[in-house]
């Protein structure tokens, strides 16, 4: 699901997560998205890991959730924005969450500390039974 330009590049995209194959291709499509705006290829590839790091969140830990792809403008700027969303377990201590090594899932805890190194913006909203909400964006340079 997609909302068109008048250049027929899609400015919003949504994708549905639940399973490793969704992962997939949220990073495809986010790393599509980022080719069309003219991004470097090492700013692709930083996006396609962000995407790839919140989407695996999702599938760990609340199992469902979706990814949204923006093209956002800020003056004569452009970029994209991440949304991940899910109504998972949420995250009980964000600070914590955000520090590198720290993990509940066994994990090397690199996700969102490591997410937010790679974007120039970052924000994570949790509230603990209800879902976490991921916001990054990295702008063109």
């Amino acid at each position: 699901m997609g909302n068109e330009s008048p250049a027929g590049a899609v400015d919003e995209l949504l994708v549905l997560i639940a399973s490793d194959i969704d992962v997939l291709t949220a990073r495809t499509q986010g790393r599509a998205m980022a080719a069309t705006l003219g991004f470097s290829n090492s700013d692709k590839t930083l996006i396609a890991t962000a995407i790839s790091e919140v989407a695996r969140n999702i599938v760990n830990y609340a199992k469902r959730g979706e990814i949204v792809l923006r093209v956002v403008r800020r003056g004569d700027r452009r970029g994209i924005l991440v949304l991940a969303r899910d109504q998972g377990p949420g995250i009980p201590d964000v600070a914590r969450a955000m520090e590198d090594g720290y993990s509940t899932g066994g994990s090397l805890g690199l996700g969102l500390p490591g997410s937010k190194r790679l974007m120039d913006e970052f924000e994570v909203a949790s509230e603990v039974g209800k879902g976490t909400t991921v916001t990054m964006t990295k702008w063109q340079r």
